[in-house]
C-alpha cells in the first residue's frame, strides 16, 4: 500500500508505503497473496488491507504530516479484486469510533474474508456459462469489452455463489477493490467507477450500464449488490468524520471516485488521443486512448478514466522481458549493452528477416514457440545469425503490439507519423 502527497504544483511532498508481506507477517502472505493448494485460487485477506491503511496513517501521523492541508484524495486499486461486505456493515463504516484503529471496528464486516483477486485463474466454468448465456465470446465481448477472462469479477461472483450460496445471501454490497478503499474514506458504500468496472464481464461499456444478461447469468439479485456505476473523476462526498477526529482531516476534504491500476495509469502518464504507452515488465503491458473501439476476442476495451466518452485498449503480452533476457543471454553475453550494440548494427525492416518468440503460451495471440520467416516468407527453423536475431525478436514485438492495437481500433493519425 503506498500513499502519496502532491501539492497545486504537483510537487511531491511525501511518501510512504507498508509492505505486507515485511510490516504485517501475522497474515502470513508471499507477495500479498495467498495461492492455495490448487495453484489456480489466489486471495489476499481484507483484513491486511485494512490493517495496512491504519498503519500508513498512523506513520504519516508521527512523521508530523499536516492532514489538514489535504484538499481531496483518490486512489488506484489492483484490478478485478472483489470485497464482500456483510448484511449491516454500512451502520459499522458510519459509526466507526474514532478511539479504535479500523481494522477492530470493520474486522466483522466481511462475508468472504479471503478476497479474490487478479492472479486467481479458478472460474473456467464459470467463463464458458457466462459467454454460453450471453451468445458467445464475441457478443460478451461487444457488450463488456472482454470476452470472459477467470480473474474479471462477474465470474469470481458467480463462484462464490455457486459454491457458498449462503455466504452470498449474507452479502448486501460487493466493491472493487478500489471501491472498498473509497468506501472506507467515505464512511459509507462508494459506487464502483465506470473505468474499473468496466474489467469485470459486467459492465455494458456503451452505455455505462450493468448488463442484466450477465448478472443474470452470475447470481440473483446482483445489481443492488454492485450499486450504481459513476464517472471515474466524480466527486463522491466528503470524508468521514472518523478520519476528521483521528487524524486531524479538513472535514471538506473531498473523495474523488477510486479506480484500477491500469486505468489509472492512463491517467497518471497524461495520455490523449492517438497515445500509446508500453510498459516492458515480466508481461509486456500496452494501453492507448481510443475513440471508436471494435472490442476484440484478444485485449480488453475499458471506459476511459478521464473522459466518460471515450475507451482505453489493454493489452498484454506474456513473453515481454524474460523473453528479452533469454535472447540476450543466448546472443550477446548476457550484455545488454552487446544487445544494443548489435541492434544498432542491422537496418530497420531487418532486409525482411521476421521473428515471432513465445517461450510460454502467448495471450495475445494465443501461441506458443520460436517462428522464424526470411524475406521470402519461407520458414527459417535454424535460427538467424545473433545480430539479424535480436532484431527479429525486438521489431517482432512491437510490430505484435501495434497490429493487435489496431484489430482494437487504433489508427495512425498524421501526429503519430510526425512523430
Amino acid at each position: 500500500l503506498k500513499v502519496i502527497a502532491i501539492d497545486e504544483q504537483l510537487r511531491v511532498i511525501y511518501e510512504d508505503n507498508v509492505h505486507f508481506d515485511k510490516d504485517l507477517p501475522e497474515f502470513k502472505t508471499q507477495g500479498g497473496v495467498y495461492i492455495h493448494s490448487d495453484r489456480l485460487t489466489v486471495t489476499s485477506p481484507v483484513l491486511m488491507w485494512l490493517k495496512a491503511l491504519d498503519m500508513i496513517l498512523e506513520k504519516m501521523k508521527s512523521s508530523g504530516f499536516d492532514f489538514s492541508q489535504v484538499r481531496a484524495l483518490s486512489g488506484a486499486g489492483q484490478q478485478h479484486g472483489s470485497v464482500y461486505w456483510k448484511k449491516g456493515s454500512i451502520q459499522m463504516l458510519k459509526n466507526a469510533s474514532p478511539e479504535l484503529p479500523l481494522h477492530q471496528s470493520l474486522k466483522g464486516c466481511f462475508s468472504v474474508s479471503n478476497s479474490p483477486i487478479w492472479m486467481d485463474s479458478s472460474t473456467a466454468s464459470q467463463c464458458s456459462a457466462l459467454e454460453k448465456a450471453v451468445g458467445g465470446a464475441q457478443h460478451l465481448a461487444r457488450i463488456t469489452g472482454s470476452r470472459a477472462y477467470e480473474r474479471f469479477t462477474g465470474n469470481q461472483i458467480a463462484k462464490i455463489y455457486s459454491q457458498n450460496p449462503e455466504v452470498y445471501k449474507q452479502t448486501e454490497r460487493i466493491s472493487l477493490v478500489s471501491s472498498f478503499a473509497a468506501s472506507l474514506f467515505l464512511g459509507t458504500y462508494a459506487p464502483i467507477d465506470y473505468s474499473d468496472g468496466s474489467g469485470m464481464n459486467l459492465l455494458q461499456i456503451w452505455e455505462k450500464v450493468w448488463a442484466k444478461s450477465c448478472l443474470d447469468a452470475c447470481a440473483p439479485g446482483l445489481e443492488e449488490r454492485l450499486g450504481c456505476p459513476v464517472p471515474s473523476h466524480s466527486v463522491l462526498g466528503t470524508i468521514s468524520p472518523y478520519y476528521s477526529q483521528r487524524y486531524g482531516f479538513s472535514p471538506n476534504c473531498k473523495i474523488v471516485a477510486f479506480t484500477g491500476d491500469n486505468p489509472a495509469s492512463l491517467a497518471g502518464m497524461r495520455l490523449q488521443e492517438g497515445d500509446i504507452a508500453i510498459s516492458l515488465g515480466t508481461s509486456d503491458t500496452l494501453f492507448l486512448w481510443i475513440q471508436e473501439p471494435t472490442p476484440a476476442l484478444e485485449g480488453h476495451i475499458l471506459c476511459n478514466p478521464v473522459d466518460s466518452q471515450t475507451y482505453m485498449a489493454l493489452l498484454c503480452f506474456k513473453n515481454g522481458s524474460l523473453m528479452r533476457e533469454r535472447i540476450r543471454n543466448d546472443c550477446a553475453s548476457g550484455s545488454w549493452d552487446e544487445f544494443s550494440k548489435a541492434l544498432s548494427s542491422t537496418v530497420a525492416g531487418n532486409n525482411g528477416n521476421l521473428g515471432f518468440y513465445f517461450d510460454v503460451m502467448e495471450i495475445t495471440p494465443e501461441a506458443v514457440g520460436i517462428h522464424r520467416f526470411n524475406k521470402d516468407n519461407q520458414k527459417v527453423v535454424s535460427g538467424f545469425p545473433k545480430e539479424v536475431e535480436i532484431r527479429a525478436l525486438i521489431e517482432g514485438q512491437f510490430m505484435a503490439k501495434r497490429i493487435h492495437a489496431e484489430k482494437l481500433g487504433y489508427k495512425v493519425c498524421k501526429y503519430n507519423e510526425q512523430l
